[in-house]
């Protein structure tokens, strides 16, 4: 039986582990948490809308019925690509005749003086978890500010800045003092969603600042301190809450493992998601730059990760079989964002046809229905949650007011949060 080990359980791994382990391969999967998570739903944990455990599904349930996949919690901290070895914080080593890296992203600050100290990235349950509660304690005490300043115009951005929005909105129903607080959105950039089309860009701004968020756009962040935000017109914006999502790279695990890597820090990945030079070593998911049909790299999509990390198990498939790999051909679904309660942007097929409101919102469904049926053995509820979301005036619920709104996975085994990553 081949063995194979997959490093990191997010989109792309989980796929990757799951497919090989339906076609009988002897897997291990590492990754340093004992659950999955789903990723774009992170800022609704901020926010308190969702609880963690509802993001998060145990991998050991996730493989259950599924025991030549046998999952590895430890943190990696060596890896030799030649021999296709990798090496775990307790000692144990783990030698394999495929070897997949799948480790994901992390938050790229760019040098930004006191950005990695005083920032909240948001690019884990833990890192929303940290966030959560320290907006809690803001909003519990009695000096500070409580505005809330997100850096950064991509999708995570503006869907953080939107919730926060409609979460300051609720709390000044609630004569809370935290409805107070104002929220400003920082970008570089001169458009938000900057992928997306003009009237997308448009389109955005306008239900943003129609939520009461202070976009400035063609402005830089050069500090972050623990008390504000300092911008590149020479302006400062007070804030104890400053929201990183301003750019991403590859998890470190892919610094210093042999090959030299590209853009955003990640892997360089051949057409059949194999990395040149190392046979039988494979790269998918957000660790890796993945070339489209026209070269260059594909966006660090969801659904990019999944489909690449099922891809690389039918190569895997193929050449365990003796057969030739096939180049990744990436089925397109669109690009999304969710704005707000009400409002929701899609550009989907391949003319990028532009679609807003519950039309974009059912899109956005969709494709994040079908990312999660991956993972999760059940999509009902989250179809029921995403909805109700969507479609009736709730208010966003400060967790010191009450329960975050739940999704109900159906297991009986919750995920547990790794407490150095939570710190």
């Amino acid at each position: 039986m081949h063995h194979v080990v997959i490093a990191g359980a997010g989109l792309a791994g989980v796929a990757c582990a799951h497919e090989l382990g339906r076609k009988g391969f002897d897997v291990h999967l590492i990754d340093r948490n004992d659950y999955h998570q789903f990723q774009p739903l992170l800022y609704q944990i901020a926010t308190s809308q969702l609880p963690a455990e509802d993001v998060a599904r145990p991998l050991a349930a996730i493989f259950a019925k599924l025991p030549n996949v046998r999952v590895v919690q430890d943190e990696i901290i060596g890896m030799d690509l030649a021999a296709r070895s990798v090496t775990v914080r307790s000692g144990a080593e783990y030698v394999s005749d495929y070897l997949v890296l799948a480790a994901g992203a992390c938050a790229n600050f760019f040098g930004t003086p006191g950005a990695e100290q005083h920032s909240f990235p948001l690019y884990s349950v833990a890192d929303a978890e940290r966030l959560r509660r320290h907006v809690r304690g803001v909003l519990e005490g009695t000096a500070g500010s409580t505005d809330v300043v997100v850096v950064g115009g991509g999708p995570t951005g503006v869907e953080t800045a939107g919730a926060f929005a409609e979460l300051f909105k609720a709390l000044r129903t609630m004569k809370h003092r935290g409805g107070e607080a104002e929220v400003h959105l920082v970008n570089h950039g001169k458009a938000l969603l900057a992928p997306f089309s003009e009237r997308s860009h448009v389109y955005a701004f306008d239900k943003l600042t129609a939520h009461g968020v202070n976009v400035k756009l063609g402005v830089g962040v050069t500090s972050v301190g623990a008390d504000g935000v300092q911008l590149s017109d020479g302006s400062t914006l007070t804030t104890q809450t400053a929201i990183w999502a301003g750019g991403e790279s590859a998890s470190p695990i892919a610094h210093g493992c042999g090959p030299t890597t590209g853009r955003g820090g990640r892997l360089d990945a051949a057409a059949d998601l194999t990395i040149e030079g190392y046979p039988g070593v494979y790269a998918i998911g957000d660790v890796a730059n993945i070339p489209g049909p026209d070269g260059a790299p594909l966006p660090q999509l969801g659904s990019v990760a999944q489909q690449s990390g099922v891809w690389a198990a039918h190569n895997i498939e193929r050449e365990a079989a003796g057969h030739n790999r096939k180049p990744f051909h990436y089925k397109d679904k669109g690009i999304m964002a969710m704005i707000g309660r009400g409002a929701a942007i899609a550009e989907v097929g391949a003319h990028r046809h532009q679609l807003e409101g519950p039309l974009a919102f059912a899109a956005w469904l969709g494709v994040h229905a079908s990312l999660l049926s991956g993972a999760h053995s059940k999509v009902d509820a989250f179809m029921s949650w995403a909805w109700d979301y969507f479609d009736r005036d709730h208010a966003a619920i400060v967790e010191c007011h009450g329960d975050p709104k739940r999704i109900v996975w159906g297991d009986d085994r919750k995920p547990t949060i790794d407490a150095a990553a939570s710190s």
